[in-house]
C-alpha cells in the first residue's frame, strides 16, 4: 500500500482477496479435529476464528455500512466475540468447514460487489480498512497459534533461498544510541488514510535524553540470564512477576529445551532446532523482559522513547528532537524486505544485526519488524480519546494490558507504522514478542 496516499476500490479489493488468501493457507493443511484444537486460554478453536473474520467484515462493511440483512440468520449468537464467551466457543454448534468456508466467500464476494458499485468516500474507506486490517490481525494470531498448538509451519510464502541468506544474516548488534531530548509529538497524525482509536492524535510528549539498545535482546543474551538462574533469583522480579513465574514454574522461556551436553535448543512448530544465538529473543512477555533488566542493569523503555527513537529525527546540531516525524524508522518508503521483515517472507525470526537499511535516523534498527517489542508503558488513551465505531478495539482494554510497538516477522506490511500500538496482558508469551532495553 502506498504511504500516505488514499487508495482505489480496485486496490482495496485486491487487498481483501490477499487477506482472505493468507487466511486459507494458514489453515488449509489442517485436519477437521486440528480446526478444533484443544480448550486453552490464548487460543480459539481455528474453526470459529476465521468464521468470526469474516462475520466481522460482513458486520461492519455489509450490515452497519450497507444496511444489508444478515447473510446468517444465526451469525451473532456465534461469532460475536463480544457476545460469545470464550470459554464456550468449542461448545457452539458451529457450521463444519464447508459451510464456513462457503459462509467466508459469500461475504467476500458481496464485498468486492459492493466496491465496484458505489463511491469510495474517507468513511467507507473506513470500514474497509477496518475489515482487512481485522483479518490481517487475526492472520498473525492464527501463525503463533500453530506454533502454541504445535502444528507443522504454515506454508506461507518465503523468499528465495538466495536473497534469504544475504537479508536474513549479520550477527549481533551491540550498544545503545543517545536520543537527545526534546519535545516530540507522540501518535498518528490525520493525513494518514486508517489509524486505529488508541493512536488518535499526535500530541506533545516532553521526552529527556535517554539510550537506548541498537537492537533487541538476542537469544544469546537472554541465555545467559537464564544460565545465571535468573529466573530463579527474586531480586530480578516484581511482585507480580514474580508470582506469575511461581505458577507457571518458569525456569526459561516458552518453547525452549536444553538437550544433553547441556545446548539450547527452541522448539519451532512442530520440530526442535538449535536456538538461534544473533536472532532476539522471542515469546517471552513483559514480566520476563522486565526481569532481564532488572538482572542487566537496565531498563524498557516507555512507548513514548520508543516511538521517539524509530520515527524522531535529530536537529542539525543533535541537541534535540527535530519536529520531523517518519511514518517508519527509513522514512517514507513502504516496507520492503531489503529494510524490514515482515509479511512472513522469511518463515520466522532473522539475525538482530540484518536489515541496516532499515535503521532509524538514529541508528536503531529493526525498529519494524522481526519482534513485537514490549514497552514499560501500560495501554492507556492519548488526551482527548474518542472511541471509533468499533468501540471494543481500544478502551476495553485500558489499564490492563502493555504496550508493544513495532511488529513482528508475521505481521502485515500495509498494517505496520511506527505509531501504531499493540497490546498484551504481560502475562502472554504466546505471543511473537521480544525486547529492547534502555540504559537505566
Amino acid at each position: 500500500m502506498r504511504g500516505r496516499s488514499e487508495i482505489t476500490a480496485a486496490e482495496l479489493a485486491k487487498i481483501l482477496i490477499d487477506a482472505r488468501a493468507r487466511t486459507l493457507a494458514l489453515v488449509s493443511d489442517l485436519t477437521d479435529e486440528q480446526l478444533m484444537g484443544p480448550r486453552l486460554p490464548t487460543v480459539n478453536p481455528l474453526l470459529w476464528e476465521i468464521g468470526h473474520v469474516s462475520w466481522f467484515q460482513e458486520k461492519w462493511v455489509l450490515r452497519h455500512r450497507g444496511k444489508e440483512k444478515p447473510i446468517r440468520g444465526d451469525g451473532d449468537a456465534l461469532y460475536d466475540s463480544g457476545r460469545v464467551p470464550h470459554d464456550s466457543r468449542w461448545d457452539l454448534p458451529l457450521p463444519s468447514r464447508n459451510e464456513t468456508l462457503a459462509y467466508m466467500q459469500q461475504v467476500m464476494n458481496r464485498i468486492i460487489e459492493r466496491l465496484g458499485a458505489i463511491e469510495l468516500d474517507r468513511e467507507e474507506m473506513y470500514f474497509h480498512y477496518l475489515a482487512v486490517f481485522h483479518e490481517d490481525m487475526h492472520d498473525e494470531a492464527f501463525t503463533y497459534t500453530r506454533q502454541t498448538l504445535g502444528y507443522p509451519r504454515p506454508p506461507l510464502t518465503a523468499l528465495p533461498e538466495g536473497a534469504r541468506d544475504g537479508q536474513t544474516s549479520g550477527g549481533p548488534l551491540s550498544g545503545d544510541v543517545e536520543i537527545p531530548g526534546g519535545t516530540f509529538l507522540l501518535g498518528a497524525t490525520p493525513d494518514i488514510p486508517f489509524v486505529f482509536d488508541n493512536e488518535k492524535w499526535a500530541h506533545p510528549a516532553v521526552i529527556r535524553p535517554f539510550r537506548i539498545a541498537r537492537a533487541p535482546v538476542t537469544n544469546l543474551e537472554f541465555a545467559a540470564f537464564v544460565e545465571d538462574k535468573g529466573y530463579l533469583r527474586r531480586e530480578c522480579w516484581n511482585d507480580e512477576g514474580w508470582s506469575w513465574r511461581e505458577q507457571a514454574r518458569a525456569e526459561h522461556p516458552l518453547y525452549w529445551h536444553r538437550e544433553a551436553g547441556g545446548r539450547w535448543y527452541r522448539r519451532r512448530y512442530d520440530e526442535l532446532a538449535p536456538l538461534e544465538e544473533h536472532h532476539p529473543v522471542i515469546h517471552v512477555n513483559w514480566y520476563e523482559a522486565e526481569a532481564y533488566c532488572r538482572w542487566a542493569g537496565r531498563r524498557l523503555p516507555t512507548e513514548a522513547e520508543w516511538e521517539v527513537a524509530a520515527s524522531g529525527e535529530p536537529s542539525p546540531d543533535r541537541r534535540t528532537v527535530a519536529g520531523r516525524k517518519r511514518t517508519f524508522p527509513w522514512g517514507e518508503d513502504p516496507p520492503s524486505p531489503a529494510v524490514a521483515n515482515l509479511d512472513a517472507h522469511t518463515g520466522g525470526c532473522i539475525d538482530v544485526g540484518a536489515l541496516a537499511a532499515g535503521e532509524s535516523a538514529f541508528g536503531c534498527r529493526q525498529m519494524v519488524g522481526n519482534v513485537w517489542e514490549w514497552t514499560n508503558t501500560t495501554f492507556g488513551p492519548y488526551p482527548g480519546f474518542v472511541p471509533d465505531p468499533y468501540k471494543e478495539y481500544s478502551e476495553p482494554w485500558f489499564g490492563t494490558r502493555r504496550v508493544l510497538r513495532g511488529g513482528c516477522w508475521a505481521t502485515r506490511s500495509r498494517l505496520i507504522r511506527n505509531t501504531w500500538r499493540n497490546f498484551y496482558t504481560p502475562d502472554r508469551r504466546d505471543v511473537l514478542a521480544g525486547f529492547r532495553t534502555c540504559a537505566p
